[in-house]
């Protein structure tokens, strides 16, 4: 990878004062901007490269540019791109067909919407249409704290971080947050007012986290002794990135819905709500819509995606690209005295810090070429691929250190 200088070049300048005219300010932007992407590595105008292994936020789980998604999509593009949900189209029910297969739901039905916060959303009003159906007040929802589901205003409240919640005040009030690593807690809160739980089985956002099997376990009973709905937020998880199609395939408790995004499409806008069960014949016509749910064009890049893991063993390749950059970081645990260890599982890890430097790991990382992201004051987030190569791990590992090294001696100072 080519070393990016800290000083921005005119035309990178010149974008950022475009952004910062014409743009709403809700992102703090980084420096680069990108013109092209191949694999695991993105390219901007002036030919200098990065390995992304931040991947999108966990998108594209084939790399950049990957030839079957492009190629399905050029296809469809020049068939049809749109007709409305009052039509059908193969491809939006190829990728249901594919959903029901992949989740082992034979039984499985899918709501299609537009990205992770509108599947949450879709996945809310769902378990309240359930709940409703049971009794007038079986409205409530149990969150976990540090939850991460989306920034719509009802996923706003179930996303469980206060700081998030505080500019938009007052929220619905319709969920109850209890820790992330209490099942008592969890057991407690769920009552015959709540129509579901909803949690992630590893936290992205709330810092790579993932739940304890005791908590996932007591949702599911929980649920079960309340009639509700345990939902599973798998917009950051699923489509392999854990070593399965889905985090819930490597526990022992089988949700009532999932929620899909991210890297279902590789990088196209898509959602995806699934319940099977009695959850699955919840909705009617007119309680749910959305204009491009199912689109025929992120839809034919979706199953692209799901042929292509399958077909190239991805699932496979993914346990043992995780094992090693695991390992990697295991070696790097114990030479450096900045890493405390790491946490997640499969191609979703966190970097565990001694300090709260983050940030500048994020940032003398990015000079050296390398994309990864500050999840946490002392947590740096990992999501490269599955197709990521052994080599660019090491190449990873290497830059990683550089970037420890330069943080360490900048806290020190």
């Amino acid at each position: 990878m080519s070393t990016t200088s800290s000083d921005l070049s005119d035309a990178t300048a010149a974008a950022h004062e475009r952004d910062a005219a014409h743009v709403m300010g809700t992102y703090a932007r980084r420096a680069p901007v990108f013109v092209r992407g191949q694999g695991t590595v993105l390219f901007d105008a002036d030919g200098d490269s990065w390995l992304d292994f931040l991947g999108g936020l966990a998108v594209t789980v084939l790399g950049h540019s990957h030839p079957a998604v492009a190629g399905a999509v050029r296809e469809q593009v020049g068939a049809v791109q749109h007709t409305s949900n009052l039509f059908l189209t193969e491809p939006m029910l190829g990728l249901a067909e594919r959903l029901a297969r992949i989740t082992g739901w034979d039984d499985a039905r899918t709501f299609f919407a537009n990205c992770g916060a509108t599947a949450n959303e879709a996945a809310i009003k769902l378990a309240r249409r359930h709940g409703k159906a049971i009794a007038d007040d079986k409205v409530r929802m149990v969150t976990l704290d540090r939850s991460f589901h989306g920034r719509t205003f009802a996923t706003l409240e179930a996303t469980g971080q206060p700081e998030k919640h505080a500019p938009f005040a007052p929220l619905l009030g319709y969920v109850d947050t209890v820790p992330f690593d209490d099942p008592e807690a969890l057991t407690a809160a769920v009552t015959d007012q709540h129509c579901a739980v909803m949690l992630e089985v590893v936290q992205g956002e709330g810092g790579v986290r993932p739940l304890d099997p005791a908590v996932l376990s007591a949702a599911r009973a929980a649920c079960d002794a309340h009639d509700a709905l345990l939902i599973v937020d798998e917009v950051q998880t699923g489509m392999g990135r854990l070593g399965e199609w889905f985090g819930f395939q490597t526990t022992d408790v089988v949700p009532d819905v999932i929620t899909l995004a991210k890297a279902l499409a590789n990088g196209l806008p898509i959602g995806a709500c699934v319940a099977h069960g009695a959850a699955a014949d919840v909705f009617g016509p007119g309680d749910h819509a959305t204009t491009f749910g199912g689109n025929p064009v992120t839809a034919a890049a979706a199953n692209a995606v799901i042929d292509t893991i399958e077909g190239d063993g991805l699932l496979t390749t993914a346990d043992v690209r995780s094992r090693r950059l695991t390992g990697a970081l295991d070696g790097l645990a114990q030479r450096h005295d900045l890493v405390a260890g790491w946490r997640g599982r499969g191609l979703l890890l966190g970097v565990e810090l001694t300090a709260p430097v983050a940030r500048h790991v994020e940032q003398a990382a990015e000079e050296g070429g390398l994309i990864v992201n500050a999840v946490a004051d002392d947590v740096v987030r990992m999501a490269p691929p599955l197709t990521v190569s052994n080599a660019e791990i090491a190449t990873a590992i290497t830059t990683l250190t550089q970037a420890l090294d330069t943080a360490l001696a900048t806290h020190d100072a």
